[in-house]
């Protein structure tokens, strides 16, 4: 009797979970499948009887796919393929009830089969909305803020949650790719995060404002680490374009964008001198725009960079109200002659010859056309006559493409001229003339143009011209360009430099090395090996969208077309001697397929190796002998230790903490600025021997492009100090107190001039930042000051009271300052604007940058920076004993 009831109850789930357990414990893996498939099959109620098994695995099953618990969910699914009778409604609604309740208390684990698996068996999408949604907010409760998101997806949950309670933490924990998948495909939450994430943009903005919007979030320093402006930004304006979504609802974002931007006009013009005044005058305009702040901002950097007269200049252009102009810069105005007053400031038209001068001729590469063979296609009847003679067959084209550059200020970027040359003349497609570009005879040329096998199209690096030809016309991306007799020279550059040197060239110096020593890059690179003169790169950055064109402009999108075609017609006459096959057609064909050979053949084990590097990466160490780099060949443990000095490094723009406490030690950083591409990086790395700190994905490209040990991946998560701590002890870097400020923290330069006090006083009187009664009351307590100790004031030959980093540095004399424009060599103002006229009664000399004209005196910042990193310092006892007495030190204006 007994038996027979045991039989009609089925096998207890109990006993059968102790089964399973021994099986797993014993790795009895075969058996363990055996009797799990058995056991479903003999229990009377298998969905519940899985439920109490979960139940009584041990542990939490989080992104783990080899528990027992996972193990026996995936077995029980095989079971059900064989039972599909097997469902909740075979049980009663209180029942299918009491079981989903159950099944939902598991889901905290982020294992997708796992979750999934769950999900389905117990179908727990027809669940009540609300007893789900109470189930995420337990689970937000308990801080398991993945878990929440992941399921709120799966479970379809978005539109009954709060966004900001669910995104907020993920985005402070630098999950914002989690955040992303749970508004994405519900446009009014796309918008609501985007908007979220613009409001942190604005300057006001504190975490204080996080702390009362969410009281229960607990926000760290950390924390605060994932909502820099500059981050915020670059991911507003990226899921702007992902979401489609309107910048003008992004006004932070787009503020801060310009803003950086105009930084970078000011470098590119007033520090670097690698921009036009033509081209600068445009681009500031574009991106100043009709914002107020920006053009004020705009004028006080010009006070800086160029000085009053510029500043005055762009002030009346602006109509700047006068209260909110910068001292010397109203008085200036009004003593500016009526034609100054009303100078365009760049927009002049300048008339120039086609031929441009014999210097010119001699450092540059010049097109062996005449300007009549150049043919503007603004019209129909100019596109037919184009095509008429780029199709023929056998045509060799050469092909490039301008745009306006917006500075991602704008993330499409539409093509404004195209280029196409063959060997006796060379077309200009202009985009921007009236109805050309959406004429249905321009689309359909652009197809068959690219689609014709006959005729070999040449370019350089097509892929960001393809990308720009899809924002231009949507129709390439309804209907996708056929793409036949596409030669990227690119892909033969590439090759060339595969090799150890070109052998030399009919037109070309002989034995010129790749890419070494040359400050060319790219395209021009290429044309000066081959063809033995660089591009002139000078109109690269043109606003190629503004009519007329400049004869200068026009000469350097010719150039760019039709040095394709020289290269080529060299490059194919003596293929052999570039270590190129007969058929230059055959590389990038060759190179595709054999990449696609290789990636498919190596697939496994390239993954299995990016996972091991990325937990290396992402690791904590665990014990002071773990604190150095995370990725990288760490040198040897014998070698000696380098002054700060000698170690040389580029700072991708995640890292600029890092790099500029490195510079504070006396390290030598170059730092990419925010729009900058990481492969910036790679070429400042070749070109100058420099080790690239990096981390994140840039580091598996970046890694390849330089020697071992010359790229280095380091935790984003960590503090810029910790990280600099570790960079010092992989390179066994000893830095001093001498060495600290031994670096301009501002540009790197490690030239000063002493300036003093009288010096100081008479250059801001010069450019009117000290009205006379200040200077007089700074006068009579300099003179007070003077007679208590005289020696504190130094001249500039004198160096026995020059700060501690003197013998690191170089000094430059102040007779190399211009007394009249207060420039130096370079071309770099004194930042006169940032010495507070207070600061003259007490500091006796100060010490200016000879690169870019920052101003620094003695102040407390020493201190701290001795602190900070005192566990690195190698100080003597001298240093000690200097350390213990009055701390005197460097601070930055």
């Amino acid at each position: 009797m007994n038996h027979t009831t045991q039989e009609a109850a089925g096998l207890d789930p109990t006993v059968l979970t102790v089964q399973l357990f021994e099986l797993w414990n014993q790795k009895d893996l075969q058996t363990l499948h055996l009797a799990a498939l058995q056991g479903f099959s003999k229990v009377s109620e298998p969905l519940e009887a899985l439920m109490t098994i979960l139940e009584s695995c041990p542990g939490k099953q989080r992104g783990r796919n080899h528990t027992l618990g996972h193990h026996i969910l995936m077995e029980f699914q095989t079971w059900m393929k064989e039972h599909p009778q097997v469902t909740l409604s075979s049980l009663s609604e209180q029942q299918a009830l009491a079981i989903q309740r159950r099944a939902l208390s598991l889901l905290t684990d982020t294992q997708p089969g796992f979750v999934d698996s769950l999900i389905n068996i117990y179908q727990l999408n027809s669940l009540d909305p609300a007893i789900l949604k109470l189930h995420i907010v337990r689970l937000q409760a308990l801080n398991c803020h993945k878990e929440a998101v992941v399921l709120s997806v799966k479970l379809k949950l978005q539109k009954e949650l709060n966004m900001e309670e669910i995104c907020v933490p993920l985005i402070l924990q630098d999950k914002l790719s989690l955040a992303e998948s749970f508004v994405t495909g519900h446009n009014h939450l796309e918008l609501r995060l985007v908007t979220l994430l613009d409001s942190w943009c604005h300057p006001n903005f504190s975490a204080e404002m996080i702390s009362k919007q969410f009281p229960r979030l607990s926000v760290s320093k950390h924390c605060m680490g994932q909502i820099k402006p500059k981050m915020l930004t670059k991911h507003v304006l990226r899921l702007v374009e992902k979401f489609n979504i309107d910048q003008a609802l992004c006004p932070n974002a787009l503020h801060k964008r310009r803003q950086d931007s105009m930084r970078f006009l000011m470098y590119k013009r007033f520090v670097e001198k690698s921009m036009t005044q033509e081209n600068w005058s445009d681009h500031v305009q574009y991106v100043v725009a009709d914002d107020l702040e920006l053009q004020i901002q705009l004028v006080e950097m010009l006070v800086r960079y160029s000085g009053l007269q510029k500043a005055s200049q762009w002030s009346l252009r602006y109509s700047i109200p006068r209260h909110r102009l910068p001292i010397g810069v109203w008085d200036t105005q009004q003593s500016l002659p009526t034609h100054l007053q009303l100078e365009h400031l760049g927009d002049s038209a300048q008339t120039e010859d086609w031929k441009p001068s014999e210097s010119h001729c001699q450092k540059f590469y010049q097109v062996p056309v005449t300007k009549d063979k150049v043919h503007f296609v603004d019209t129909p009847e100019a596109l037919q006559t184009c095509r008429s003679v780029v199709l023929k067959d056998g045509a060799i084209v050469g092909v490039d493409m301008e745009w306006q550059p917006t500075f991602g200020c704008i993330s499409t970027q539409r093509v404004a001229l195209i280029q196409l040359a063959v060997f006796d003349q060379v077309f200009l497609l202009d985009l921007c003339a009236n109805g050309l570009c959406q004429h249905p005879d321009t689309i359909s040329f652009i197809r068959s143009f690219f689609s014709a096998q006959n005729v070999i199209k040449l370019g350089y690096g097509m892929a960001g011209d393809l990308k720009c030809l899809l924002a231009t016309w949507h129709q390439l991306l309804e209907e996708p360009l056929k793409m036949d007799g596409v030669l990227d020279l690119l892909s033969i550059h590439q090759k060339t430099q595969r090799g150890s040197k070109f052998k030399g060239t009919q037109n070309g110096p002989k034995e010129v090395l790749v890419g070494e020593g040359s400050a060319e890059k790219g395209l021009s690179l290429l044309v000066q090996q081959v063809l033995g003169r660089p591009l002139d790169k000078t109109e690269q950055m043109s606003n190629w969208e503004k009519r007329p064109l400049r004869i200068s402009q026009i000469r350097y999108a010719v150039a760019d077309a039709y040095c394709l075609l020289d290269v080529y017609s060299v490059l194919s006459s003596n293929p052999a001697s570039f270590g190129l096959p007969a058929d230059l057609r055959s590389i990038s064909s060759s190179q595709s397929e054999k990449g696609g050979e290789k990636k498919h053949k190596d697939k496994r084990a390239t993954q299995k190796k990016q996972e091991c590097q990325g937990a290396q990466r992402l690791s904590p160490p665990r014990s002071d002998t773990e604190k150095g780099l995370l990725c990288g060949k760490k040198p040897s443990e014998n070698s000696p230790a380098l002054p700060p000095q000698q170690l040389r490094v580029v700072c991708d723009n995640m890292l600029q903490g890092l790099g500029r406490y490195l510079r504070c030690l006396g390290v030598d950083v170059v730092m990419l600025e925010n729009t900058d591409d990481h492969r910036k990086a790679a070429m400042l790395a070749q070109a100058e021997g420099r080790v690239i700190l990096t981390c994140g994905q840039p580091y598996l490209s970046l890694r390849s492009q330089v020697g071992e040990g010359r790229c280095l991946s380091l935790d984003c998560s960590e503090k810029a100090r910790d990280q600099a701590v570790r960079v010092l002890r992989h390179f066994n870097v000893q830095p001093t107190p001498s060495d600290i400020f031994s670096r301009c923290q501002a540009c790197n330069s490690d030239q000063y001039v002493t300036v003093p006090r009288e010096d100081m006083v008479k250059m801001l009187k010069q450019k009117g930042f000290l009205q006379d009664q200040n200077i007089q009351h700074t006068q009579q307590k300099s003179h007070q000051q003077e007679e208590e100790k005289l020696d504190d004031i130094l001249t500039p030959g004198e160096t026995s009271e020059l700060p501690r980093y003197a013998l690191q540095c170089r000094w430059a004399p102040l007779s190399e300052l211009d007394p009249d424009t207060l420039t130096f060599p370079g071309g770099a103002p004194i930042q006169l604007h940032a010495v507070p006229p207070a600061l003259l009664t007490r500091i006796p000399l100060f010490y200016v940058c000879t690169r870019c004209g920052k101003v620094f005196w003695e102040g407390s910042h020493f201190g701290r920076v001795l602190s900070m990193f005192q566990e690195v310092l190698h100080i003597t006892d001298e240093d000690s004993e200097s350390a213990a007495g009055p701390v005197t030190d460097v601070q930055q204006n």
